[in-house]
């Protein structure tokens, strides 16, 4: 269906092209004619100039110097008219050479609007059985579908963008809140370790407290012992 709708836009882009053809080669005709007429006028100019020069040499009484005047400058005329018309020949060669190539773009052209003509029935058809105005007004209105469309499959791949961009920095806040906890978790570690090593060295002062504490008691009780019999033999 889509191809079908550029094909439709195909041929009227080729109905405008073939039409401003049409309108390029008769103006293009048109210049050629006035470029021959005008070119047939100068011939007709240059014999009458010569024929107007001739019949003045052989009738008037002029001297050998002013005949030789008139003759040199009749001469640079006819060079000067010869060049124009070289010139003239020129464009009027290139004048064809540019008619034949419209006249080949505009075989092309016709050609391709009959291979597209029956979208152009179509497009008729449809109008006819529509609420559209022309095929103008299809055309136009294809366009804005077109654009709608455009526009909503570019909002959607900005939508997705943005989903994977949130996706992604939901990854990366995700990982560094894992890493986080995972530091955490080694702190935590480390930390029980130490306490535990604390309350090792803890059990192991104690014991060693408790170690001191019965080494005093006895030496006490040695000490009372000793004091008793130090009292009893002095007595």
């Amino acid at each position: 269906e889509e191809d079908s709708t550029n094909s439709f836009i195909c041929v009227l882009k080729k109905m405008k092209e073939v039409r401003l053809m049409e309108k390029v080669v008769e103006q293009t005709e048109e210049a050629f004619t006035e470029r021959m007429e005008a070119l047939a006028e100068q011939w007709r100019d240059l014999h009458y100039r010569r024929a107007q020069l001739k019949d003045h040499v052989l009738n008037s009484g002029t001297t050998v110097k002013e005949n030789q005047r008139l003759q040199t400058q009749a001469l640079k005329k006819a060079r000067e008219d010869k060049e124009e018309t070289i010139k003239k020949e020129s464009e009027l060669v290139r004048a064809r050479r540019e008619l034949e190539a419209l006249r080949t773009q505009h075989q092309k052209l016709s050609k391709k609007l009959v291979k597209y003509s029956l979208f152009k029935r179509y497009l008729e058809d449809v109008v006819e059985n529509s609420e559209f105005r022309d095929i103008e007004d299809c055309i136009s209105y294809y366009k804005a579908l077109v654009g709608t469309r455009k526009d909503l499959l570019q909002s959607q791949w900005w939508h997705r963008q943005l989903m994977e961009q949130s996706k992604l920095l939901q990854q990366q806040i995700k990982a560094e809140k894992e890493a986080e906890m995972l530091q955490c978790k080694n702190e935590l570690a480390q930390l029980k370790e130490s306490f535990d090593q604390a309350q090792s060295h803890i059990h192991q002062w104690e014991a060693r407290w408790a170690e001191v504490q019965d080494r005093a008691a006895r030496k006490a009780t040695e000490l009372k012992s000793l004091s008793m019999a130090i009292h009893s033999l002095f007595q």
